[in-house]
């Protein structure tokens, strides 16, 4: 008798637990595209096209390998409603001792999971997923006893553990951490670098057709798709990356650009997240372009810090804190998701930029994601599970171990502070600093609360008066709070009144 190991579209390593100790003819392997993975959020099209054709890719890769391989395609008949129907009928026409799996990255596919062994009536094994460097253990062990669960010292912890940017048990050039070194706004005149590009082979075409006729009222473009979906060309885009951009990575990592979707940027995060580039194999590759001055340290840390510190922490905060995490509302933020965010049509330059983007890529960076798009929820008091299902849905990195703490902690406070330290809210003048999108926008970001001022401005203020009963009191919103008291009562009225309009508007 054979054991089936089941392999998820997130989880296409070769060195995969439920993979690795196994022989040729050991085992069966089941791999299946379901309905249930494409609906229970709207995905953007390219990324169901990208995790659709990027499986089968993979399971050529084990065939080839001399795996047996039982693939369920989306448009096979009868189609696979879901992942257990997909086990059940493998379970049915063979004869198997057990099923092996890799613990999913979602709550929800792990609850199921768990069932499975009475359901199915056959021992399931659930192996956890040790392609990260933290394991559940190790985070849960660092997080107990510790009044605050700030990623800084994590960070410096996976440093020393990995080796990474080491010098004698000391950080190299004698800092963690280079990020203030890290916020240049961009300008049009510096040389952009676009990523890596993959031509669509035949598999990558079968899946776009399928897409585009399965899914024709989907979010977003589907083409031109210039995703690399084998672990080939993820590698060629990091070679690229390595080359072209990360040497400016650092400088202009937090700036923001009409007409650039990447600038500096590697556009990895998706491959890492799918199993198709190992992080630490990423990580010492960039090192290694440092330690042979092809980039420099400030560079080459922030691209590090977001692999080995932030990746792995928001994965520990996010199996530590439970299924219930993506509900939580600790702002008690109720306002309905605007329409603008699938649309991408609003007046505002920097949502229209963010979100057009979004569209058409399937990818913003971190600042347009955390200070435009996240920055415009948490102050406009949008509900945070809405938002969270809005995130998952539209970037092709999204999975909801890295996407939920992302949004629900560090974007909008809605965990209390577990994750941040401060709410992440702003004006228009962090986004008129770090980015040329207020420049001809319909709204003047140096107004504050006239009929045609920046909405983000007396949004801004309108948040902190709202929410000073719960805020008051944090120590980094102290200056601030004090700055909204020395305000006269006429001008404090006039920001919540231009915020009310604006509200009213959405």
């Amino acid at each position: 008798m054979k054991d089936l190991v089941l392999v998820l579209g997130d989880q296409l390593s070769p060195g995969l637990p439920g993979l690795r100790q196994l022989q040729p003819g050991d085992a069966d392997i089941l791999m299946a595209e379901v309905t249930a993975e494409t609906e229970y959020v709207w995905h953007h099209r390219k990324k169901i096209a990208f995790i659709f054709s990027a499986m089968r890719h993979f399971a050529g890769e084990l065939r080839a390998a001399g795996r047996h391989v039982i693939y369920r395609a989306f448009d096979e008949t009868p189609p696979c409603p879901e992942l257990a129907s997909a086990v059940a009928d493998a379970l049915a026409a063979g004869n198997y001792k057990r099923l092996i799996l890799t613990e999913p990255g979602e709550w929800r596919l792990r609850a199921e999971m768990e069932s499975w062994e009475e359901r199915f009536g056959l021992p399931v094994i659930i192996l956890e997923d040790d392609r990260f460097i933290c394991s559940h253990d190790d985070f849960n062990r660092w997080a107990d006893g510790r009044k605050q669960l700030r990623m800084e010292y994590f960070y410096r912890e996976m440093r020393q553990r990995t080796g990474l940017l080491m010098e004698g048990g000391k950080p190299a050039g004698g800092r963690w951490n280079f990020d203030s070194e890290n916020r240049k706004p961009a300008s049009g005149n510096l040389f952009m670098p676009q990523p890596f590009g993959a031509e669509p082979d035949a598999i990558t075409r079968d899946v776009l057709d399928l897409v585009e006729a399965r899914f024709p009222d989907g979010f977003g473009d589907l083409r031109p798709f210039r995703f690399a979906v084998t672990r080939a060309d993820a590698e060629k885009a990091l070679d690229h990356f390595i080359a072209t951009a990360l040497k400016d990575f650092g400088d202009y990592q937090d700036a923001m650009l009409k007409g650039e979707a990447f600038l500096y940027h590697s556009v990895l995060s998706a491959y890492i997240n799918a199993g198709l580039l190992d992080p630490l194999d990423v990580c010492r590759r960039a090192e290694a372009a440092w330690q042979a001055g092809e980039a420099p340290l400030n560079a080459v840390e922030g691209f590090i810090r977001q692999i080995i510190g932030w990746r792995e922490y928001v994965r520990g905060i996010y199996w530590r804190e439970g299924p219930d995490y993506v509900r939580r509302n600790a702002l008690e933020a109720t306002r309905p998701l605007p329409d603008f965010y699938w649309s991408g049509e609003t007046d505002m330059a920097c949502l229209a930029a963010a979100i057009g983007q979004t569209r058409r890529e399937a990818y913003a960076h971190h600042i347009q994601r955390l200070m435009v798009t996240g920055t415009f929820a948490l102050i406009a008091g949008i509900d945070p599970h809405a938002l969270h299902e809005w995130y998952l849905a539209v970037y092709i990195d999204a999975f909801e171990w890295v996407e939920a703490p992302n949004t629900i902690g560090m974007s909008q406070f809605a965990d209390g502070g577990l994750l941040g330290s401060k709410p992440y809210a702003a004006s228009g003048a962090y986004i008129d600093r770090m980015s040329d999108y207020c420049a001809g926008c319909r709204y003047d970001v140096k107004d504050k609360t006239g009929p045609k001022s920046c909405p983000f401005n007396a949004l801004y203020w309108d948040f902190l008066d709202r929410n000073a009963d719960r805020l008051r009191g944090n120590p980094r919103l102290g200056p601030v709070y004090k700055n909204w008291d020395r305000m006269d009562e006429a001008k404090r009225q006039a920001y919540r009144d231009r915020a009310e309009a604006v509200l009213k508007g959405l």
